[in-house]
């Protein structure tokens, strides 16, 4: 297995503009996130960025950064045009497939999706989830829930559903982390098709891959890192930050 980390960021966040670049400690927050990234050390690096700005910013700290279409409409889309220019002998045959808007990630995380892939064949896209932070996680639109068929060690499941709505009843509601492993055929196939009608219900494109037949499997892992997407979040990874000080 050879894999390749792709990480996509693009200026236009609806929730927070620019936060690729959000200083964070004095460190933009695409650049924490690279180097989370290249401290996993399972494969090569770089950034599937939709602005030169971010460009910019990776290669100043020494990383590499591939320039994509800013009208490319999600991040996978993103990674798949960044592969076609990093990889066209395609080479690496799994596609790390991590947001730039976690900037304290546990390299350990990345490696555990790779992991996953290497000891489930059957495996078609890897993912991660979490125990549920609170019961409020239980109905908040916000936070990603995954249905699993969970293994009888209670490490890994096979997921049969991804949802926003409450769950009910008992045992665990494991919260969904936005770290995919592609084996890039699943890659290719996920990104040819069109989007779903559970995709776009539920506003969450890994439906479109169970909608695909593609199985998708998810490692637990001890809790979800801090995921920025608005500037209160933001104000807590910068707290964060500054407590590791």
């Amino acid at each position: 297995m050879n894999p390749i980390v792709l990480i996509p960021a693009r200026m236009a966040a609806t929730r927070l503009p620019g936060k690729p670049l959000a200083d964070i400690a004095g460190t933009p927050m695409i650049v924490r996130v690279l180097r989370r990234a290249e401290a996993a050390d399972i494969g090569p690096v770089a950034v599937a960025a939709g602005d030169p700005e971010i460009v910019a910013a990776v290669e100043a700290a020494g990383g590499r950064a591939i320039l994509t279409d800013p009208d490319l409409p999600s991040g996978s889309d993103r990674i798949v045009a960044a592969l076609a220019v990093l990889d066209p002998r395609m080479r690496h045959d799994v596609v790390i497939n991590l947001q730039g808007d976690m900037p304290f990630v546990e390299p350990g995380m990345v490696a555990a999706c790779a992991g996953l892939l290497a000891g489930r064949p059957a495996c078609d896209i890897a993912t991660l989830v979490a125990p549920e932070g609170s019961p409020a996680d239980r109905a908040n639109p916000d936070v990603v829930k995954a249905v699993l068929a969970m293994e009888s060690d209670g490490r890994q499941g096979r997921a049969l559903y991804f949802t926003r709505s409450t769950l009910y009843g008992d045992g665990p509601v494991w919260r969904h982390i936005g770290i995919y492993g592609y084996r890039r055929e699943a890659l290719w196939k996920f990104d040819a098709a069109h989007p779903s009608a559970l995709e776009q219900r539920e506003k969450l494109e890994q439906l479109r891959a169970l909608e695909l037949g593609l199985a998708i499997w998810a490692a637990v892992v001890g809790g979800a890192p801090i995921s920025v997407d608005s500037p209160a979040d933001l104000e807590r990874a910068r707290a964060h930050a500054g407590a590791l000080e």
